[in-house]
């Protein structure tokens, strides 16, 4: 089970909460509690289905600027690529 806080000012509209609902709810395996006293979306997922980088964007078009609260799950990180500096003779 992965867990994540995300703090998302803006969030204790009604409207923002449905808005968020529905565009979390095509993620498969997702559960979230939003704390909307405190603007904190609690989120449980069971397999990393998604990057740090598309969650913020579902909030980002929500008009929220979503912050990660704590350490972001290693599984949501973006994965980099090994590259290597081509190497002229000489």
């Amino acid at each position: 089970m992965i867990e994540l806080e995300v703090y998302a000012a803006g969030i204790r509209n009604l409207e923002k909460i449905l808005e968020l609902d529905h565009e979390l709810e095509a993620i498969p395996g997702m559960h979230y509690k939003v704390d909307s006293n405190h603007d904190i979306v609690y989120m449980e997922f069971e397999a990393p289905n998604f990057t740090i980088t598309a969650l913020k964007s579902i909030f980002s078009k929500l008009g929220l600027d979503a912050k990660i609260v704590g350490n972001i799950p290693p599984e949501l990180t973006p994965r980099k690529s090994k590259t290597q500096p081509i190497r002229l003779p000489v």
